[in-house]
């Protein structure tokens, strides 16, 4: 999968996994990180996408590596 297909498809995906795990995609919950919620949006995404998803919560990353994802970040 080509960078350009796996950002349309979280594009399409986003409302999806908003809706059901209560997350954005550098994920933030919107409320408790549950394990249900947590590993349900890891596993949706991973079959979404057909890939191995490392899902990191913002309040997780660690601060060395911040800078460095959010000069990379992208919205979608």
């Amino acid at each position: 999968m080509n960078r350009n297909h796996a950002l349309a498809l979280l594009r399409k995906i986003k409302p999806v996994v908003a809706q059901r795990f209560g997350v954005d995609i550098l994920v933030s919950f919107d409320g408790p990180a549950t394990s249900a919620r947590y590993f349900g949006a890891q596993f949706y995404l991973e079959d979404q996408l057909g890939l191995p998803v490392d899902l990191v919560t913002d309040k997780a990353l660690r601060p060395e590596l911040r800078p460095f994802l959010e000069k990379e970040a992208i919205n979608v």
